[in-house]
């Protein structure tokens, strides 16, 4: 009952200037697929690259899957949150065929190596160079998102290592990667791998690549193709989910895990509140009445539907709702959360963009992408 009545509430919620009463649908653009985890547009191009946990990167074609772009399924583990997890294709990719691809390998380390494609629907596995491996001390949180912002620049995002409580403290340490989303340059000359930027915040320490960090499980981040402001869905551990925001111009926030989850919340005592002091708050949060797996989505900058533009729209892995929120500087409260039923899946993995900016999103069970429609 708790739980139903939470829904609710939600559900009749209104947003400023979000109305509840937008006719949302979703309309099917992608079947036959195995397990979809990510989906992109490579720039220049308006087919959807779907990658699948397995290891594979399909071709969508004519609304199902059609081939294989890559297939390098016999290096991807595929334990529960373990696979090849992510892909990104350069911002030249119509002219340097440049695409990087992240998962984790048999042994359950994280890998990021770029390849390049042979021509426009095949991409060439002896291509294969390593940009940046990253081992692994549990199974789980293992991030896995990879993506490019508007300053051409390559983000990466790790998990805090696994387990539960991040008993390693790696979410706090400036000394590793995990727990952090990074930032590198990969225009460099071979055999570099990589540069670290220069404005990164903290060029001078262990992990010099680090964006910003405190984070548990980053499953999916976005920039605003408007306003290039970053936002990031963070898994919880027992209680809460969030949404954080870095925005355009500012580096180095700190999110707080595992000394905070979400808002105020104290992971190892949930009925206590802990202190913001130091750390980044999150803009919005739930708790696991309503979901427990965020999956990060995009801020809506298409045409279809005007009264969505400028809000953020997300979704949970166990939850499967669809859900917006507009951002103004504050956080943002569970009632101004408006939930969209119509678009409730099972087991939503990954959201995308088209090439108008139209949002797309990936069913991990059904083995299906859709794309968001204003209803008729």
């Amino acid at each position: 009952m708790r739980r139903l009545m939470l829904v609710m509430a939600t559900a009749c919620g209104s947003s400023p200037g979000l109305p509840a009463d937008i006719d949302l649908e979703a309309e099917v653009i992608a079947t036959g697929l195995r397990q979809p985890i990510a989906i992109e547009v490579p720039p220049g191009e308006s087919r959807f690259f779907v990658a699948e946990k397995g290891g594979r990167i399909a071709i969508v074609e004519n609304g199902a899957r059609a081939r294989d772009f890559l297939d390098i399924h016999t290096l991807v583990s595929t334990g529960n949150e373990q696979g090849l997890l992510g892909m990104a294709f350069h911002p030249d990719y119509a002219t340097n065929r440049r695409f990087f691809v992240h998962y984790t390998d048999t042994g359950g380390d994280s890998h990021v190596v770029e390849y390049r494609a042979a021509d426009a629907s095949t991409a060439d596995p002896s291509s294969a160079f390593e940009i940046l491996t990253v081992g692994q001390p549990f199974a789980n949180h293992n991030g896995g998102h990879v993506t490019f912002g508007p300053d051409r620049k390559l983000y990466i995002g790790f998990g805090d290592g696994g387990s539960g409580f991040d008993p390693q403290g790696n979410g706090q340490s400036l000394d590793t990667r995990l727990g952090k989303i990074l930032r590198i340059d990969v225009d460099v000359t071979r055999p570099m791998r990589y540069a670290v930027p220069p404005d990164n915040p903290f060029p001078d320490g262990e992990a010099p690549e680090i964006w910003v960090y405190g984070l548990r499980n980053p499953w999916r981040f976005t920039f605003d193709r408007d306003n290039g402001d970053l936002w990031i869905g963070d898994v919880g551990q027992e209680e809460w989910e969030e949404i954080d925001v870095v925005p355009a111009g500012t580096r180095g926030q700190n999110f707080g895990w595992s000394e905070i989850e979400g808002n105020d919340h104290c992971p190892r005592s949930p009925d206590q509140t802990c202190s913001m002091e130091g750390d980044t708050a999150p803009v919005h949060d739930y708790n696991h009445d309503i979901g427990n797996a965020v999956v990060g989505g995009f801020v809506y900058r298409g045409e279809r539907i005007p009264a969505l533009r400028g809000a953020y729209v997300f979704s949970d892995n166990g939850g499967g709702f669809v859900r917006a929120i507009r951002w103004e500087g504050s956080f943002v409260p569970m009632d101004q959360a408006v939930i969209y039923p119509a678009l409730a899946q099972p087991a939503i993995a990954s959201f995308g963009e088209d090439a108008d900016g139209e949002i797309v999103f990936c069913s991990l069970s059904r083995g299906t992408c859709s794309r968001i429609i204003k209803g008729g």
